[in-house]
Order: structure tokens, then sequence, then C-alpha cells
């Protein structure tokens, strides 16, 4: 079916379909943006969405996919799975080189992307160039998910899709599926949960929905946080500060990721983005491993960061704090900043070391 514009009076945003000469023509309008986050995605009057980047040139590669290599690039090898044919969730993994004691396993660090539940997949630029440095540095594997995004799946579908690539872990733990470098390399006794900003949610909820389930011989050894998108209904403090937002997040950016994600009629109290709130279960009540929380300076939503890991320790909680001077949200994400801003790339270094010595502990 060829589609042409109309050249005459018609207004530009109608278009005319041909399918043979002899039929009418057939009068269709153009979509119309109806939700936008600047550079980062468009959704349409027709419930479609485009995330394609379309924001500067300069910095497209950070949100551009890594092919995966099973031959050892710097260090890192990495191939992609699929683990649920009937769905097609998969994931990404990231196998450290071997060095002096070969035949010793290596930790899984479960990694959950970020991008407000809305965008960015785990194959990026942005997550290959770091999750490469950290699997390096901590002598572990990441198994990084490729979870359904909002709009088109609203939350919970992170949330169980990141569920299920624990379940496929245990799976393999159990020898029931094989998974040829897990097998050969992975100690499925030591399982850790790591998410970015978003991503740090999800941490929090597959920890609580695991802690129910029976596990072994897969045991979840802990969970690091990295800037979690924990908010409430009313603003805090931190989010006032415009100095604090960065193209890695705004106020906008939030609002509209948020109010794009979850369930249709919630609101920021719901559970997943304020589990330290009254709608939440418990904190006390949940089964949680140690957890990491890494926080930033300069995040934006840093406030609401710190109330959740005061709320954790409270309720009895294994937790600690990793605080990263000068930087802002997901600052360790953007290659340009680690190359070029001395205060990046410093804070980025003490980041991997520090998630890399919390997993060597646990």
């Amino acid at each position: 079916m060829s589609e042409a514009k109309i050249a005459s009076s018609p207004p530009p945003f109608y278009y005319q379909i041909k399918e043979k000469t002899t039929q009418p023509l057939v009068m269709v309008s153009e979509k119309k943006i109806v939700e936008e986050v600047s550079g980062w995605l468009r959704v349409f009057d027709d419930g479609s969405v485009d995330r394609s980047w379309t924001g500067p040139k300069e910095v497209e590669f950070l949100a551009t996919p890594v092919a995966p290599s099973e031959q050892f690039i710097d260090g890192v090898a990495t191939r992609d799975v699929v683990i649920d044919p009937k769905s097609g969730l998969s994931v990404r993994i990231y196998l450290p080189e071997e060095e002096h004691d070969k035949d010793a396993k290596l930790p899984i660090l479960l990694h959950f992307h970020g991008g407000g539940f809305c965008i960015s997949r785990a194959s990026w630029y942005m997550y290959y160039q770091f999750y490469a440095r950290l699997v390096k540095s901590a002598r572990a594997i990441c198994v990084s998910v490729e979870m359904r995004l909002a709009p088109d799946h609203r939350l919970p579908a992170a949330v169980d899709d990141c569920y299920d690539a624990l379940v496929w872990l245990r799976t393999l733990a159990r020898g029931d599926l094989t998974e040829p470098w897990l097998r050969a390399y992975a100690d499925f006794s030591r399982v850790f949960l790591i998410g970015d900003s978003s991503g740090g949610n999800l941490v929090h909820e597959v920890a609580a929905r695991a802690g129910s389930q029976e596990w072994a011989p897969l045991q979840l050894a802990g969970g690091v946080p990295i800037h979690p998108g924990f908010v409430r209904s009313k603003r805090s403090q931190s989010e006032f500060n415009t100095e604090f937002e960065t193209p890695f997040l705004t106020l906008k950016m939030v609002d509209t990721f948020l109010g794009l994600a979850l369930p249709t009629g919630s609101t920021k109290d719901h559970p997943i983005t304020c589990p330290m709130g009254p709608a939440a279960p418990p904190l006390s009540k949940l089964k949680l491993p140690p957890f990491l929380m890494v926080v930033a300076e300069r995040d934006l939503i840093q406030d609401t960061e710190l109330e959740y890991m005061a709320e954790m320790k409270k309720a009895g909680k294994e937790i600690e704090v990793a605080y990263n001077k000068g930087v802002g949200h997901s600052f360790y994400l953007n290659k340009i900043a680690v190359e070029s801003d001395p205060v990046t790339a410093t804070e980025t270094d003490l980041l991997i070391s520090t998630i890399s010595d919390f997993v060597k502990r646990h």
C-alpha cells in the first residue's frame, strides 16, 4: 500500500492512501502527541509510543544498543538469552574474563535498568559502559533484564518480569534448565539484586515478593538500590531544587513517567513508588536481604530516598548507605561526564569500589 501527501488545498495533516487507482481517496488524520518527555519519549493519541532518541546527537550514543559479543572485549563478554519463549522475556549476561582462580564461582548481579518504567533497554551503552566495569571490579556475573515498559505495559508488569528472571535463576540453580555461562561460572548461593533509578524500586519489590518463597539452593545475598525512584504525592524539599535537575532526571520526567507507569487511578503514594508509605506492606514484616542504599548529594529525589533508608533502619532491616558527593541522579551512567569531569570520574570509581566491596562481604 503506497502513501503520498496531497499537494493541493487540504491541510498538511491529511494524507491520501491508495490501494488501486480505481479506489476513492481515504483521508486519515496524522497522529498527535498526547504526552512527551523531551528527547526520550512520545505517546500518541492512538496509544502508540515512540522511544527513539530525539535529543542532541552528541549524546545519542548513550541510548544506543550495544551488540552482544561472546568474545571478550576489554575483559568482558556479553550474550543475550530468551528466558521465556512464550512471552519473549530476555536477559543480557555480562561475564568477566577469568583471572587467577578459574575454578572459583562468581556471584550474580541480577540487574534492573532504570528509565521511569517507561524507557531504556538493558542493551543501551549507558548501562554497558558501567556494568562492564562493575563485573570486572566485583568479580561477578551480571544478568540484566529486558523488562516490559509502560505505558504499553503498566506496573506491575516490570515487577513481574524482574521477579520471573529471579525464578529463572532458581530453575537454573536446581538444574531444571541450563544456561552454559551460568552453569559453568555462577554461584547461585550469592545472588544480588541491583537497580538504577526506577530499577531501585524493583530491587525492593522483587526482594519483598521473594521473601515469602523458598529459593534453595539459590540464595538472595543482598540488594543494591541505586538512586531509587521513591517519591510521595506531596513534594519533598529536594524536589523543589531546580539546580538538581539533569538530563537524567527532571521534575517533569518524574511526573510524566509515573503518570504513564502506575496503575490507572493510582498516585505516587502507590507501594511501588512509596514503599515506606501507609499503602505499602509494613517494612518490619518483610523478609529482606542486607541492602546497600546508594544516594547522590545532588539527586532531585534524595529526601524520599533518605526517608526510605531511615524507615528501613527503624524497621530493624540491615541497610547501609553509599553517599556520593557533588553529583546528581544516575551520574555514573553519563560517560561524557565520567570522562570529562574529575568529580564525576572520582565518584564513579568510588561507587564501583563500594558496590564491589559490598558484594565481596556478602
